[in-house]
């Protein structure tokens, strides 16, 4: 056993090698564009987030549905960034970085402090932070949610831990470090509500390591007194999972799906997580739902998850780690896995960040007790680890390389996920951002012609077909577009700008209504709503919105000339 001063040295190295390794493997990022999927709504066309902080933009981040979620901790992040940076996106992608490999560092300190093993819990650590599954989190500017509520839900763990051995030792300290997790817990939750499971979390953690369930006397009455000490917990998650769920069916992103095609997906997800894990190959940015699975994929999928579970369930008490791993992984993934779909992917790669750690303590703890019982295979497990290591940091590069601009990683995308009508909508646009229109008008087409419920995909080529000259079946699209997403300002003022451009007032001045209302602070849209006006005949109403988008923009000449013009 190493000395209290060599274990120490120990600690530091290893606290080095997770610090500077992981951003060494992340520093290209410090060179990478934002993306164009979500990172406009997240960040360079949100107004409330360019500008920084402020005392109205931290007003709206504790009110906003935005995105279809309510993560205010993480709108603020944003927000200290535009403050601290501006558009600078590598700038942004650096503090993700540094929100990652301090999570690497959490996760060291919590399980060393939990279980007491150094080594084994810098390996865990390591491979959470070079795992190439890990890229999408920190290389995707609008999934700071990510990185940020890990960041929270590994404090809280590490809280949990000082406040299940305060209790133990009987220290005057446990209130505290209780109220603390439990702020924490809640840090998290205004982060990313993905974080909801953790109550479920502390109670794996009270079978193993900190053992506060005796799993050779194990009984329901013990294990309810602590269900119960961990009520405000609960009530948190609650309210978490009613807020997230009510803010994404209102915004559109919960997709009526049949249970069977639920549940199918559930387990098929479940067996893709595990063999990327696995064999991270194949990585993408999104992962086309197929719509429906074929019954013996999905049953395929089943037979796995039973031949894993089956074994670790009837050997819980005498291998609590694999319990405890299995079930951390099972459990952080269920408000991802497709019981309730939300979004078009059936599954991605951000939604392993936290549930990866379960199986790799299962995986780690487990290769532990196979070689401390067979020391010849000691070396053996020094160049497994080594090797799944070197793996990680091989790979990881590569899968951060098809970041670099838009174009490779949708394109790369599609190679991966064929079908992909989100890869090829995104596709698109990143060709027409760099003037190629030929291609994002095959693109687009192919988006729409994928899915036809896909608002984005009807805008895009409606816009698209608009510059080619082809007016009757952009409108078709623009109208398509409307219909299918009705409250998105962007939509309706476009589809207002053709009815103006033939002439159909009545119609603009209704679409031109709705974006206004929609969105306020929109000058253009208050402008063409006035203009709308004039042309119906209604110019008293017309000079209120003309005034407004001057109040708006002040430096707006067309809407103060009319404004003068009705006004004599």
């Amino acid at each position: 056993m190493p000395d209290a001063r060599t274990e120490r040295k120990f600690l530091a190295l290893v606290c080095l090698v997770l610090a500077f390794g992981t951003v060494a493997l992340y520093w290209p990022l410090g060179h990478f564009p934002f993306i164009l999927y979500d990172d406009e709504q997240y960040i360079t066309g949100n107004q409330h987030v360019v500008t920084g902080l402020s005392w109205v933009n931290f007003k709206w981040a504790f009110t906003t549905g935005e995105a279809a979620n309510w993560h205010p901790l993480t709108w603020l992040s944003h927000q200290a960034d535009c403050a601290a940076f501006g558009p600078n996106a590598g700038r942004h992608h650096f503090v993700s970085v540094l929100l990652h490999a301090a999570n690497a560092l959490l996760l060291f300190a919590f399980l060393r402090g939990a279980t007491g093993a150094l080594w084994r819990s810098a390996l865990v650590a390591a491979l959470f932070a070079w795992h190439p599954l890990r890229v999408e989190s920190v290389a995707w500017a609008s999934e700071r949610k990510d990185v940020l509520s890990t960041f929270f839900f590994l404090l809280t763990l590490i809280a949990y831990v000082k406040y299940a051995n305060a209790v133990k030792n009987k220290i005057s300290a446990a209130v505290t470090f209780y109220v603390l997790a439990l702020l924490l817990f809640a840090c998290g939750l205004m982060s990313k509500p993905m974080v909801v499971t953790l109550p479920f979390v502390l109670l794996l953690l009270d079978c193993w390591p900190l053992n506060r369930i005796q799993r050779e006397a194990f009984t329901v009455r013990a294990c309810s007194k602590l269900v119960v000490e961990k009520t405000p917990f609960f009530i948190l998650a609650a309210a978490g999972s009613a807020v997230t769920y009510l803010v994404q069916s209102g915004g559109g992103a919960v997709w009526q799906t049949p249970w069977p095609e639920r549940l199918a997906n559930a387990a098929i997800a479940y067996a893709s997580y595990v063999l990327k894990m696995v064999r991270p190959t194949d990585l993408c940015i999104v992962y086309s739902h197929p719509k429906h699975w074929p019954f013996l994929v999905a049953a395929g999928a089943v037979v796995l998850l039973l031949v894993w579970t089956i074994p670790i369930v009837l050997n819980w008490r005498r291998y609590p780690y694999l319990a405890v791993g299995w079930f951390w992984f099972l459990g952080t993934l269920v408000p991802t896995i497709g019981i309730v779909q939300v979004g078009a992917q059936y599954m991605a790669d951000r939604y392993s960040y936290i549930p990866s750690i379960g199986f790799f303590i299962m995986v780690v703890w487990g290769g532990w007790e196979i070689v401390s019982n067979r020391p010849q295979w000691k070396n053996l497990s020094f160049i497994l680890a080594g090797g799944a290591l070197l793996g990680c940091c091989v790979l990881t590069p590569i899968q951060l390389s098809f970041w670099r601009d838009n174009v490779t990683l949708f394109r790369h995308a599609i190679e991966v996920s064929p079908d992909n009508y989100i890869a090829a909508n995104c596709l698109g646009k990143a060709y027409e951002k760099i003037g190629d229109n030929e291609h994002a008008l095959v693109l687009y087409q192919v988006s729409v012609e994928a899915e036809p419920r896909f608002p984005q995909s009807q805008f895009n080529y409606a816009i698209m077909l608009l510059l080619f000259g082809d007016k009757p079946k952009a409108f078709e699209h623009l109208e398509a577009a409307a219909a299918l997403e009705p409250h998105n300002p962007d939509i309706q003022y476009d589809l207002g700008q053709y009815f103006a451009h033939a002439g159909n007032w009545q119609d603009a001045m209704r679409c031109f209504s709705n974006s206004a209302a929609l969105r306020p602070d929109y000058p253009n849209a208050q402008f063409n709503f006035g203009a709308a006006l004039v042309n119906i005949g209604d110019p008293t109403n017309a000079a209120v919105h003309f005034r407004e988008a001057l109040r708006l923009q002040p430096n707006f000449p067309e809407a103060s000339n009319d404004l003068q013009r009705i006004s004599k």
